[in-house]
């Protein structure tokens, strides 16, 4: 007798697996699903329930009882929102441009074969991908306020303005355009930006749009960095003040801090959302040839 899991599929499906392989494909996709998305949901879940409800505890339960978003309107009247999200989004401005000009050239670069010294940065780009932040963050400090940038957005963007990662991921997209359609747009007069421009780019657009989200995901959650440089209110960033709701001047309650991480998640998943199509295209392409 033959059960459920074991009769044969459609032929349409034939081609991802056995039965029993599915099953446990499923099971582990769920888990993984579960591991990755449970904590954002149980945090929205959290951020909407009452004052006489537990977060925490034996006699907290998953669902709120009476949903409700005075802790979003609480996060609102304590801290300057509109202010902190202003600076990141600066922050996040200057850095994705800073990433997209300087990456996208030295990656050009180091993806054109004939001039010496070429391995040799290759060589120095990937062993500083060794080095923690944290080993080279008091002399980052120094060197930042010796320029006067202390409590300044641009001191928060500065050490970040362009990442090793983001220049070998553009290098290995910029390696997959065939030589031969180069050497055609050479023979049709392009000149060196043209062919950068109107061929290198648009090939690469997958790796461009890896760049983007994964600058925005760093500058926009950043929090060491600010807390290190940054000093007034005023220009805060919104990871670093919204840490200030777990203060106990704000009086501490859970569910304005949960309602606080909320806000500051809903950016980079519409990020996400709008550009996963390119950006799981880019990973693909450029990733492979680092």
């Amino acid at each position: 007798m033959t059960t459920a899991v074991d009769r044969p599929l459609p032929p349409r499906w034939r081609e991802y697996g056995r039965p029993r392989e599915l099953v446990l494909r499923y099971l582990l996709l769920l888990l993984v699903l579960g591991l990755t998305v449970g904590p954002l949901l149980w945090q929205f879940l959290a951020s909407l329930k009452g004052t006489g409800e537990d977060v925490f505890g034996a006699d907290a339960s998953l669902l709120p009882h009476h949903p409700t978003l005075r802790a979003y309107r609480e996060v609102f009247e304590q801290v300057p929102v509109a202010t902190y999200i202003r600076n990141s989004l600066i922050v996040v401005a200057l850095s994705v441009t800073s990433q997209l000009v300087f990456a996208t050239t030295a990656g050009y670069m180091l993806s054109k074969p004939g001039w010496k010294g070429r391995k040799a940065v290759w060589v120095v780009l990937v062993a500083s991908m060794m080095f923690p932040f944290e080993s080279i963050m008091v002399s980052l400090f120094l060197s930042i306020r010796d320029l006067g940038l202390v409590d300044n957005l641009a001191g928060v963007w500065l050490p970040g303005f362009v990442g090793a990662i983001n220049v070998l991921l553009m290098r290995g997209a910029f390696l997959a355009v065939p030589r031969e359609i180069e050497d055609s747009a050479m023979l049709d007069g392009a000149g060196e930006w043209q062919r950068f421009r109107h061929l290198y780019l648009p090939s690469a657009w997958g790796a461009v749009m890896v760049v983007v989200v994964n600058t925005f995901i760093s500058a926009w959650d950043d929090f060491l960095w600010p807390l290190i440089v940054l000093r007034s209110e005023n220009h805060m960033t919104l990871t670093l003040g919204l840490s200030r709701l777990q203060s106990s001047s704000f009086g501490y309650d859970q569910r304005v801090v949960m309602a606080g991480s909320v806000i500051s998640i809903v950016p980079v998943l519409v990020l996400f959302v709008i550009t996963q199509r390119w950006f799981y295209k880019g990973v693909s392409a450029g990733a492979v040839k680092l």
